[in-house]
Parts: structure tokens; C-alpha cells; sequence
């Protein structure tokens, strides 16, 4: 008996050893940051989130043309890379292993019987981008000549034509023209299906990073009467054809981009098709924190990454996921790093002071209501408050929590900031079209002296950033100039304060108030007065704070048991400012 326990003890100790040695393993495994090649991925350890499904969910009824629109870094290259390995005749045997033990293996045979039987060309213009015109062009027949090239074979096929051989090797040779090159994806897909008696299949991905480039720099309608031939043509009523799935950011517009491809299926970030296709469910998240032995750390990954909706899924940034646990669990802003927030920067460099104010809102926890237009036309861009903010839905700088239909049969979105990370990007640009970045720190020193109640310090950095960042012009305009300047220098504090404006508190309205996130910081308010010279700075300033008191604006901020209020009446007059100060005490 005694035999038989130890060695039963031995057993089980054996198997709670092995257990722990395959949980160490599993947390020791590495972060594919930067890993966009599944083979790669998968046959060098690195942690894989097992995205396999979508394999199954597409053959389950995908449609001639899928297009796929996800926000930069939400891991589109590494699921086209996905069904390349799976589809692909080259190396089919040595591919099946890559999705043993995954999803698509066990979700039946059937599933598996269309592994590695399709000719697959898989393209990526993502580096497709240029200052000028010619020289993207000459990127795409740079990447055109390296995707004819991994089918060198057919240059000598007897299945081809000598035409179709001569336009084969012109790619490969770089002599094809610009014109003929608009067949070259076209003429590839039926060369193919020439030679291997098999319908192949097209995966093209960042599809519109080339057009997103041209719009940046300038050369947007040349961009698009290209790609308008290049993917019409090679899309449209190609018998040649199986199928293809195209990924990008946005849908461009489908008069400009698709004309006449009535056999296009655009799943994008509102549509539940493949909604969790990309990106970490929240089951996902858990999972991998789990693994890595930071659960505790699961309630902030949340704030920070999560809050992204695609359908009725919520996701959390991939990009940023996976940064995070590879830099030992800091909080970052990690995927706004990765190729700047050019896509913000450039769209709010021409916002007017209305969609600005809005901008300001959202910082603040607000939303906003707008049309649903999915047909992304950059031209509407930067005079289109709805384009404007679509585009910051499709890029991931907003998502939708509410989407309803009016009397006429119009979709309209609820809009608001995701996620921390993604108001560190708003923070960033809308304080930078405010206040350039060498007065930052002065604008810091300003915020940390009126929360303080330094009337001096508030006094003498708001003169400062009046007189060095604000031009006379501006500052002649009437009081509403003076309000929207001080509001959107509070972006800096919406970490650690809720700001509020003209909002109704105890017998009136107050210009601005900064109710305070932590109990033990005190509470603000602001009035503001414009004065008609500076003869009458002092007395309007002493008008405002006197309002403050007789109106009772602390009403508000004496709810939430806030023991102390900081209380400031300003007046302008041009550059010029004067503040008189009071406070009241819980």
C-alpha cells in the first residue's frame, strides 16, 4: 500500500511538474511584435492568438470580392498571411503542419480538404507610398516585378501565348508602361489559371495605403484614375478569378475605386461579418493575460486598449496588447507610436473653431452624432464635418457605441474616443494646434499654479502664452475667442479633471469648471469677461468673480464633496489679461 501511494505521489507530482514547466514555457513565449508572416510566427514559438475561425467562417460563405477595413496595426497583413499558407499549392504538406492543434483543424475535414489546393497571389501596398506620383509608380512596379517573380515559371510555360509571355517578362524586366501596367494583376490571375487548370485566388492588403499617400501629398486624383484600372480590371467579371480578400483602413469611395464591381462585399468596422477576425476579444485578452501570469493587470489593459467596436464586438488593439506584455507590462501609448498620428495630425491641421470645439468635447467624455458615410471620398475630407468625422471612426480614433436610423431611412453613429491611449493622441494634436510644443511646459506651469491657487503664477503664464502663441488679430475678437483659447489649453488636465463649459450651476451658467477626478484635488471655476480697454481690465475682473459668488457656480462642484474651490475672475483685452481670485471651502 505504502508502494502504491509513493508511487502514485510520484506520478502526480511528475504531472503538476510538467504542468508547471508547459505554464512557464507558455509565459516565456515571445511577443510577435512586428510578425506579420504566419509561417514565421507559428514555427519560431512566438504566442499566437488562434484566428484560425475566420478560415472557416469565409468558407462558409464568402462572396466573390471581400473587402476587409480595420485601423492600421489591428493585424490585417498576418490574416492575409494566414490563408496564403493555408490555400497555397507551394509546400501544401509542409503548411498543413502550421495549423495542427488550431481551430481549423478540429472544426472538421471538410474544412482541411481546401488546404493547400489554389494558386494564391498575395500582394501588400503598404510600402506603395511616395511624395510624387512617379515615384509611387515606380514602387508598384518594383513590388509587381517581385510578385511576377515568384512565379517565374510561367515565362516559359507552354500553356501561355508568346503576347502573354512578352507582357510576363516586361513586368519582370521593369519595361512595362504605366498604362499596361493597370492589367498586371489581371493578366497574372489569368496567366495562372492558364498554366494550372485551377481558379487562383488574389489577397491584396493595404489596398488604399498608396491613395491614403497621394491625398497627403498631393497627387490624390492621379492615385486613383491608376487604382481605379489596376483593381477594376483584375476584380471585375474576371472569369479567371476564385476569389479575393482586399484589407485597408478605409473603403474609398465605390464610384472612384469599384466602379461597376456589383460582386464586392465590404465588411468594415461596423459590420458583424468577421467583426472579431481581427483584433482581441475580450475572451481573447483574458486568455492571454492569463497565460502570462498578469491577470492582475487586466482592469487597466481595458482602460487603455480596449473600447474599440467592430459590429457588436468589442476589441482590444492587438498592436498594443502584445506591446505591452513585451515591455514588461508598461502602460504606453504604443500603437500611436508606431508611424505617428499622421492620419490626426493632417485632418485636424484644417479643422474650423466649431469641429474643434467638438474635438475639445470629446477629450472631455462627450460624444458626437454623425451621419454613417462608409464610402470615404478624401476629397469631402477637409470640408465635410461628417467626412471629417467618419474618417476618425474607420482610422480607429473614434468608435461608434450607438448606431440608429432616422425617419428617412439615414444611419447615424454615436462617436466617442476609445480608449486612454487614443486621447493621449487628441491631447497631443489638439493642445499642439492650440499652443506649439516649446510652450507646453509653460502651459503645464500655468494649469499647476491656477489649480494651486498661484493667482501670480496663473497670472503671469497666461500673459505669456497670450503674448507668445496668440496673434493680435485673434485676440480682438469678442469673448467666445478668450472662452474656446482657455478651453482647449484644459485638454492637458482631462487625466485628471473633467472639464465642464457653460454649464447650468446653482442660479446661472459658468463659463468653465474643472471638476476633479480624486476627491482630495480641489475644484476650479472660471469666468470670463472681455474688456473694451484696458482702462477696464481690473473692474470686469472683479465683475466676473463677484458673479461667481452672487450666482452660486460652486453649486455644482459642492456636490461631489469637494473641499476646496478655486474661483477666478478674468477679463481681456487683447493680449492683455487681469485675474482677481476668491475660494471657498467645504
Amino acid at each position: 500500500m505504502c508502494f502504491l501511494f509513493h508511487s502514485l505521489y510520484a506520478i502526480l507530482k511528475s504531472i503538476s511538474n510538467s504542468l508547471e514547466v508547459a505554464e512557464l514555457e507558455q509565459r516565456r513565449r515571445p511577443m510577435p511584435v512586428g510578425i506579420d508572416d504566419f509561417k514565421k510566427l507559428r514555427e519560431e514559438g512566438y504566442y499566437f492568438v488562434d484566428k484560425t475561425r475566420f478560415i472557416k467562417d469565409f468558407l462558409d460563405g464568402h462572396s466573390n470580392v471581400t473587402l476587409i477595413t480595420r485601423p492600421r496595426r489591428f493585424g490585417k497583413t498576418l490574416t492575409l498571411s494566414m490563408l496564403q499558407y493555408f490555400f497555397t499549392m507551394v509546400k501544401a504538406e509542409e503548411n498543413r503542419a502550421l495549423f495542427h492543434g488550431l481551430d481549423i483543424e478540429t472544426s472538421g475535414e471538410r474544412y482541411m480538404r481546401e488546404q493547400g489546393t489554389r494558386p494564391v497571389l498575395f500582394l501588400t501596398l503598404k510600402d506603395a507610398h511616395s511624395n510624387t506620383f512617379s515615384s509611387m509608380m515606380i514602387k508598384v512596379s518594383e513590388l509587381l516585378r517581385q510578385l511576377y517573380s515568384r512565379f517565374s515559371y510561367l515565362s516559359e510555360s507552354g500553356s501561355l501565348s508568346v503576347q502573354d509571355r512578352e507582357y510576363f517578362m516586361s513586368i519582370l524586366q521593369g519595361t512595362c508602361t504605366a498604362e499596361n501596367m493597370q492589367f498586371s494583376l489581371s493578366n497574372l490571375i489569368q496567366f495562372l489559371e492558364k498554366h494550372h487548370h485551377r481558379q487562383p485566388i488574389l489577397l491584396l492588403d493595404e489596398y488604399d495605403a498608396p491613395i491614403l499617400s497621394a491625398w497627403e501629398k498631393g497627387y490624390y486624383s492621379e492615385c486613383v484614375d491608376f487604382m481605379r484600372g489596376f483593381l477594376g480590371i483584375a476584380l471585375k467579371t474576371n472569369l479567371s478569378l476564385d476569389f479575393a480578400v482586399l484589407t485597408g483602413v478605409a473603403r474609398i469611395s465605390k464610384e472612384s475605386i469599384f466602379s461597376g464591381l456589383n460582386n464586392l462585399d465590404v465588411c468594415s468596422v461596423l459590420s458583424d461579418t468577421y467583426s472579431d477576425a481581427m483584433g482581441f476579444t475580450q475572451e481573447e485578452a483574458v486568455k492571454l493575460m492569463a497565460d502570462c501570469g498578469v491577470e492582475d493587470k487586466l482592469t487597466d489593459l481595458k482602460r487603455w486598449y480596449d473600447g474599440y467596436r467592430f459590429g457588436k464586438k468589442d476589441i482590444y488593439n492587438p498592436w498594443s496588447v502584445i506591446n505591452f506584455v513585451r515591455h514588461g507590462c508598461e502602460f504606453r501609448p504604443y500603437w500611436l507610436n508606431t508611424s505617428g498620428n499622421a492620419i490626426l495630425h493632417e485632418l485636424l491641421e484644417r479643422v474650423d473653431s466649431r469641429r474643434k470645439r467638438e474635438l475639445e468635447g470629446l477629450l472631455q467624455g462627450k460624444s458626437v452624432n454623425a451621419p454613417v458615410m462608409e464610402n470615404i471620398v478624401y476629397s469631402d475630407i477637409r470640408n465635410s464635418r461628417d467626412a471629417l468625422f467618419m474618417m476618425l471612426m474607420t482610422t480607429g480614433y473614434l468608435k461608434p457605441v450607438e448606431i440608429w436610423k432616422e425617419s428617412d431611412y439615414t444611419e447615424w453613429a454615436k462617436l466617442e474616443i476609445p480608449n486612454a491611449e487614443v486621447r493621449m493622441a487628441y491631447r497631443k494634436e489638439i493642445l499642439g494646434s492650440i499652443v506649439p510644443s516649446q510652450g507646453e511646459s509653460l502651459l503645464r506651469d500655468m494649469l499647476h499654479s491656477m489649480t494651486s491657487g498661484d493667482l501670480d503664477g496663473f497670472s503671469e503664464n497666461l500673459s505669456a502664452l497670450l503674448q507668445d502663441f496668440v496673434s493680435y488679430h485673434d485676440a480682438a475678437q469678442p469673448e467666445s475667442f478668450y472662452h474656446g483659447f482657455i478651453l482647449g489649453l484644459s485638454v492637458l488636465m482631462s487625466g485628471s479633471y473633467r472639464v465642464e463649459s457653460n454649464r447650468e450651476s446653482g442660479y446661472g451658467r459658468f463659463d468653465i469648471a474643472f471638476f476633479p477626478l480624486q476627491p482630495s484635488n480641489p475644484g476650479v471655476i472660471l469666468e470670463l469677461k472681455a474688456a473694451k480697454s484696458e482702462d477696464e481690465l481690473e473692474a470686469k475682473a472683479r465683475e466676473a468673480l463677484s458673479q461667481i459668488e452672487d450666482k452660486a457656480y460652486g453649486a455644482e462642484l459642492s456636490k461631489q464633496v469637494v473641499k476646496e474651490i478655486w474661483t477666478y475672475g478674468i477679463s481681456f483685452c487683447g493680449k492683455k489679461v487681469w485675474m482677481d481670485m476668491g475660494q471657498e471651502k467645504q
